[in-house]
């Protein structure tokens, strides 16, 4: 049997690892900090987490791998390769943004919210999901699973004596667990047959499998996408996702609709297209499937939100993010079919870059209107225009990058490119729900941005935003019109280069 040779590359682990580590000294600092200098553990994160980002700079000149076998250099459990950099530019980037937010929340709760406590549970998770992207073998591929969700458990029901947070956080981790233990059993049945936890080893050895033991590889593989399906909210495992939006911190609202997804999709991304190729046949109507569905409830479910009901605005950009995980989902099913995976799998990154950067933006701006408005309904925004100009133009241009309307041509941009992967893997009928899919989220979307430009009702209060939300704000604008500019971008920067 091979022995494990522990030499390890730390540059390539860097990321990942700075992130955990500054969890550590904000956790240990909270000891000694007064209470009138917690506010320094923020930004200490905040600092943290944009150095975990940096880190990925000096990694753009070539693949690393780390904690490799002696006997196969193939087979490592950590790499650093262009797929994994994209991910983990995405996830850090990702909790900095809801960073630069919980800074402004934190401040607003009034020590309602454990500062320490937060810090350090916001960035352990973020250090799993940074971790997710470059596990190569399946042990730490559910490792890193976990420490990204459990952490977020923990973060969702924060909120002291909240129940609403206390039953979200249930829901969520009940919910979680369920998925998990599906995931691992569908891990130890592809072990079962092929002997080893490494994907590359998996993706040669299960295409050899004895035919008595084939029906045990194909429930192994479909059991495995569970987990990662119930990360991306992909419907049936979707129903957590209102009720943990709303009684979540905004901040971690934002966090999981971004880099929760971020974990679901590369988990599935590494699964299928890296561990299961010749398995394409199970797991590629299943995740067609998947996403058809996914898209349709997530949209029909946005579409029926109240603009007057209590936290509707919240609500709706749940629902909007399971609409957003069925269309994420559609490339990775094309991968199955299409002689060209890479490209496919190029479509679902470059489409979670344009989501990611407008809906963090999206709920920037609602985080700004809670300040005033804590039920945070729909009907809050009406007059948006008149009391922030430049937040209501701002929403406005996420709003329509989401729905996929110019001036918003980054989100135009991505799902052509979905479109395109589906038509060029010969699935025309899921091209056919997308396209539907896509009509019904432009009523809703717009309706929302109608609103901010309508009359007030009563006289329109000004007031100022604090300068982290002002930050996130600004910069997810920058980078929502930069990209508008020049969308072709995110497609040269999310070739995944997996092949």
């Amino acid at each position: 049997m091979s022995s494990m040779v522990q030499s390890v590359d730390w540059l390539a682990i860097a990321p990942p690892t700075l992130a955990a580590v500054v969890g550590l000294v904000v956790l240990v600092a909270d000891l000694f900090i007064g209470e009138e200098k917690k506010a320094v553990l923020g930004w200490v994160s905040v600092a943290g987490l944009a150095a975990s980002a940096l880190m990925l700079l000096p990694l753009r000149d070539g693949d690393r791998a780390t904690f490799c076998l002696t006997g196969d250099a193939h087979a490592c459990s950590y790499t650093a390769d262009r797929f994994t950099l994209v991910i983990q530019f995405l996830v850090l980037g990702g909790a900095l943004l809801a960073a630069l937010l919980s800074v402004t929340a934190l401040k607003d709760a009034n020590k309602d919210l454990p500062e320490g406590e937060f810090w350090f549970l916001l960035l352990s998770s973020a250090a799993g999901a940074a971790l997710l992207p470059a596990s190569r073998d399946l042990a730490t591929l559910m490792v890193a699973l976990e420490v990204a969700s459990l952490p977020a458990f923990a973060l969702v029901g924060i909120k002291r004596g909240d129940k609403k947070s206390s039953e979200a956080a249930l829901k969520f981790f009940l919910s979680s667990v369920t998925a998990t233990a599906v995931s691992l059993m569908g891990v130890s049945f592809v072990y079962a047959t092929t002997g080893s936890l490494y994907l590359t080893q998996i993706a040669d050895k299960i295409q050899h499998v004895d035919g008595q033991f084939h029906t045990l590889a194909q429930a192994g593989v479909v059991l495995t996408l569970v987990g990662f399906a119930f990360k991306t909210a992909a419907v049936p495992f979707h129903f957590w996702v209102p009720d943990t939006y709303v009684g979540a911190p905004l901040p971690i609202a934002a966090y999981l609709s971004v880099v929760g997804k971020a974990v679901g999709f590369s988990g599935l991304i590494l699964v299928t297209v890296v561990a299961l190729p010749s398995y394409g046949d199970v797991w590629g109507p299943a995740l067609a499937v998947l996403a058809a569905l996914t898209m349709t409830v997530g949209n029909v479910g946005a579409l029926r939100q109240q603009a007057t009901r209590a936290y509707s605005a919240v609500r709706l950009l749940a629902w909007s993010s399971v609409g957003q995980a069925g269309y994420l989902l559609v490339p990775i099913a094309s991968a199955a079919y299409s002689k060209d995976a890479d490209k496919a799998i190029g479509s679902t990154v470059a489409y979670a870059l344009m989501y990611a950067v407008v809906n963090l933006g999206a709920f920037a701006v609602a985080a700004l209107v809670a300040r005033t408005s804590p039920l945070n309904r729909i009907s809050d925004y009406r007059g948006l225009y008149a009391r922030s100009p430049l937040s209501a133009l701002v929403l406005g241009f996420f709003l329509l990058c989401l729905a996929g309307l110019p001036p918003g041509i980054i989100g135009l941009f991505a799902k052509v490119t979905v479109f395109a992967a589906a038509v060029d893997a010969g699935l025309g009928w899921l091209a056919v729900v997308m396209a539907v899919n896509v009509v019904i989220a432009l009523f809703y979307y717009l309706q929302w941005t109608t609103l901010l430009f309508r009359a007030p009702e009563g006289e329109p209060e000004k007031h100022r935003v604090p300068a982290p939300l002002t930050a996130a704000i600004a910069l997810t604008a920058v980078l929502g019109i930069a990209l508008s500019g020049a969308p072709q971008l995110a497609l040269r920067f999310s070739a995944t280069g997996l092949f």
